[in-house]
């Protein structure tokens, strides 16, 4: 078998040389129906002098799947004068509380996580239409059609290894996800709860898709996994920490820049990439709702957010959802995602994860 160790995953951030015709607002906004309208110029950029930022005040309240974008928020704040305070949940947690809440959000504005949990928000009647001239840039398949939640990125999902546990218990390295059955990993791989994970969730519905019998694979897979953990991190965190031979993780260039330090492997399974998009929405009845929806026009219609963006999450997703985005390369093999329908993310969510619940049994950890 042949193991691939991740040369390069970091993104070629060249941020744009010329920023003259970039504006950090996007184009003027309309108050009519509550949705905001973009004026665009050029490709998606709008001038500072030409565009309008509209009278927002007041905090806007996000929940993230990490704290990596400060940058991003604090230029959104320097521009139009809304705080921000961030708060880190997974997806699932994050449609569980939703749906507790009972129409009254605790935030205004989603941001990041598996694209099902969005689906099922948008389902449920919780997420607040935006609508903005900019979205036409997307690509189809990483938005809603109606504007209830847009895609800030994809991330693709591989395996980790920990070489010296690998060498120490003689493992040769997975190259494939067939591999993972292999019974001499047993008790040696660490997985992420779907239910919590919407990364790992995609794994579930990507292999699902995929394979001709894949309750069969991860009835397979489920004798050698330790236990599902209850943080989409966890893989990572416990493969560094040398509990764990391998990890199913997310892979982007955060993984990568552990390479120095960690004597660890990432493999690109040759089977196949599963991914997820992942998305961004504004809750419906939130506080500060305005906020939220200009926020997402803002990001969305500057190419100079954008790639702070990218820079940031280094999710690498940024460029296949704006094909026009410039300054901002995919630099992994994308002919190796696995072939997805991501409308059966979302409608197939919860029958797949109460039959995973099942499977998982007492290996599922709650705390």
């Amino acid at each position: 078998m042949k193991m691939k160790k991740l040369i390069s995953m970091a993104l070629a951030l060249v941020m744009v040389t010329s920023l003259a015709a970039c504006g950090g607002n996007g184009g003027e906004q309309s108050s009519q129906s509550g949705n905001v309208s973009t004026s665009q110029s050029g490709a998606g950029s709008t001038s500072q002098e030409e565009s309008q930022t509209p009278e927002l005040s007041g905090t806007m309240k996000v929940v993230a799947t990490g704290d990596m974008y400060g940058p991003l928020f604090d230029k959104f704040t320097e521009e139009t004068g809304v705080e921000v305070e961030v708060l880190s949940m997974s997806s699932g947690d994050v449609l569980s509380k939703l749906r507790a809440e009972g129409g009254t959000p605790s935030a205004d504005l989603w941001f990041g996580g598996g694209i099902d949990a969005f689906m099922g928000a948008k389902d449920d009647g919780l997420l607040e239409q935006v609508q903005f001239d900019a979205a036409a840039d997307l690509a189809d398949n990483y938005k809603d059609s109606e504007g209830y939640w847009y895609s800030k990125g994809i991330t693709i999902v591989g395996f980790l290894l920990n070489n010296p546990l690998m060498e120490e218990l003689g493992l040769e390295a997975p190259a494939t996800w067939d591999d993972l059955l292999d019974p001499s990993y047993q008790g040696e791989i660490i997985m992420s709860n779907p239910a919590i994970s919407g990364t790992n969730y995609a794994v579930v519905n990507a292999l699902l898709q995929t394979k001709e019998d894949g309750w069969g694979y991860f009835d397979g897979l489920n004798e050698n996994v330790a236990y599902y953990a209850r943080r989409g991190s966890d893989p990572l965190n416990k493969v560094i920490a040398d509990e764990f031979a391998i990890g199913i993780t997310y892979i982007d260039g955060t993984v990568e820049a552990l390479l120095p330090d960690y004597d660890v492997t990432i493999v690109y399974p040759e089977d196949g990439l599963p991914w997820v998009p992942e998305g961004v929405a504004v809750f419906k009845n939130a506080e500060n709702v305005e906020a939220a929806k200009y926020f997402v026009e803002w990001m969305f219609s500057d190419d100079e957010n954008l790639t702070l963006l990218a820079e940031l999450d280094q999710k690498t997703g940024v460029k296949i959802i704006k094909p026009s985005l410039e300054g901002v390369e995919v630099n992994y093999d994308t002919s190796i995602l696995m072939e997805e329908d991501l409308s059966l993310f979302g409608s197939q969510r919860e029958e797949i994860l109460a039959q995973f619940e099942t499977l998982m049994g007492d290996k599922a950890v709650n705390e």
